[in-house]
């Protein structure tokens, strides 16, 4: 099937790459155009040398075209794949940093909390300009996949503002579904397969209805080998579990007081909620250094910026390396080429996406994002109704997604009030800062990225001067000199070379939303 897939922002070498490879290991797929477009010419042609390689060496008839042309990398596309990372980590240091000196630590700081409302600033607008080239000189229905963050924010403003068919995607829900497998044979001493094993037996036998939105997800049925998993043996498998008894302790926390489990890692759901990093003094009680993602101060800007470098340094090695043949057996668990393949060939996928509301859960507002099971086929992707989540959720929730609606709106209209007045509703910014403090800390993340806001070009003067005047009067208000409660060193290529392994994932995790 001579489809044609466009990758906007392919310069996340890592990440484009094994989507890449996801879709050749269909064999329909196998004679597949690729485009791949990118403004960052080193690693463009990085990928593509990548990528041609894995074709060459596999024999397989697909083709791929890179280009920083966005509109000619889109003419024809059935399909596009979003990786962008506006700004790229230039960007991100301030999203963690300017906040820092407000009180506000972040563990990631990319879809909900002070960081991730500007992350969605910076990216709305040029989702809209690739809505617009889509409508133009894509395919009648392509499909826009949206893999960037903040994921909710970018799919909301590409259906809502950007009028083109959309669906965002993340790895949030089978990650926790593992984990619930995990601990649920422990309990009961079995063994369970590996996360990686494109045949994922543990799904068999751990079935789960998981919906909320996205990276606040909720397990709300489990059936286990048949039966149905009350809240207390869930709560008993996971604090008695040697590793997540530890790593996991914020989640587990919840768990305990709502009676359900949440899809994300103990860092990402920390910094979503009021209670577990609003004062610096508790924060390391809730966290776990063994691993970035379990809590750690600036812990994704830290592993992006780390994983940068040692890709950028490593590439040779790369290109000549043996790679693994590509067959069904290297395929990973990403929803892309999955949903391409169900689209295409009529295979049946089920999986868990994020889209429009719409009534499927019934106690959130219609036009929200959600993240809910839906399966696809020839007819395309189609979502049941899950009705209402629990009441402790849906609050939960709620809050998260007037801050989203506010946020996308703020990003289409440039307005710093309505800007202003969702980082006021951050459920973490709010347990933090002051009314005032966070005027001034918006006033100051819009000054600091001024270069990737084309929305406030007309505001970006007056925030200026509202800061001047706050500093001139002593009413300053960002004097907190931290490096946060928890912050690791950036480590350098000769400190990462000393553990090869470790270091070619955090390349994956800079290669995901990579350097733009």
């Amino acid at each position: 099937m001579a489809i044609k897939v466009a990758f906007i922002g392919a310069g996340s070498v890592s990440f484009t790459r094994q989507l890449f490879r996801d879709i050749l290991s269909v064999p329909e797929l196998q004679s597949t155009r690729f485009a791949f477009i990118d403004i960052n010419k080193r690693n463009l042609d990085m990928l593509y040398q990548l990528c041609q390689k894995d074709i060459s060496a596999n024999k397989l008839p697909a083709t791929i075209a890179a280009t920083m042309n966005r509109r000619a990398g889109l003419e024809g596309a059935d399909y596009v794949i979003n990786c962008t990372r506006i700004g790229g980590l230039e960007a991100f240091k301030f999203d963690i940093e300017v906040p820092l000196k407000y009180g506000i630590d972040q563990c990631i700081g990319d879809t909900l909390c002070a960081g991730g409302i500007m992350y969605g600033q910076r990216n709305i607008p040029c989702v809209l300009d690739f809505c617009k080239d889509i409508k133009e000189v894509a395919k009648k229905d392509a499909l826009f996949l949206n893999y960037a963050n903040p994921n909710a924010m970018n799919t909301w403003a590409a259906i809502e503002f950007g009028q083109v068919k959309a669906v965002g995607l993340c790895h949030g829900v089978q990650h926790g579904h593992h984990q619930i497998a995990v601990v649920l044979d422990r309990l009961h001493g079995r063994e369970t397969g590996n996360w990686g094993d494109p045949e994922q037996p543990w799904k068999k036998y751990c079935e789960v209805i998981c919906a909320g939105i996205n990276h606040q997800t909720w397990y709300i049925r489990i059936l286990y080998h048949g039966r149905l998993i009350g809240s207390a043996e869930l709560l008993d498998a996971f604090e008695s579990h040697p590793e997540y008894s530890k790593t996991e302790k914020v989640r587990i926390d919840v768990l305990r007081r709502f009676g359900y489990y949440s899809t994300e890692s103990n860092g990402h759901l920390s910094e979503y909620v009021p209670w577990y990093r609003k004062r610096v003094k508790d924060i390391k009680k809730w966290i776990d250094l063994s691993k970035w993602i379990n809590g750690e101060t600036g812990a994704y800007l830290r592993v992006s910026t780390e994983g940068r470098n040692w890709f950028q340094t490593e590439f040779p090695n790369w290109l000549k390396a043996k790679d693994e043949p590509i067959t069904p057996a290297i395929r990973s668990s990403e929803h892309g080429s999955y949903i391409i393949e169900s689209l295409e060939t009529g295979r049946v996928y089920r999986g868990h996406f994020n889209v429009k509301n719409n009534g499927c859960i019934t106690n959130l507002p219609d036009d929200c994002i959600i993240e809910a099971p839906g399966y696809v086929d020839l007819n395309g992707i189609s979502i049941p109704r899950v009705g209402d989540l629990p009441l402790a959720c849906a609050a939960t929730l709620s809050a998260s997604v007037n801050v989203q609606r506010m946020s996308v709106h703020a990003a289409v209209q440039g307005d710093v009030t309505l800007l202003k007045q969702a980082m006021l509703h951050d459920p973490l910014t709010a347990a933090v800062c002051d009314p005032e403090e966070i005027w001034q800390m918006t006033d100051e993340m819009l000054v600091a990225q001024a270069q990737w806001l084309p929305n406030y070009r007309r505001e970006i003067a007056g925030a200026k001067k509202r800061l001047d005047s706050a500093r001139r009067s002593g009413q300053y208000r960002g004097t907190i000199k931290t490096q946060g409660a928890a912050r690791l060193k950036v480590k350098s290529v000769a400190e990462m070379k000393k553990r090869y392994s470790a270091a070619d994932k955090a390349a994956f995790k800079a290669g995901k939303n990579g350097a733009k």
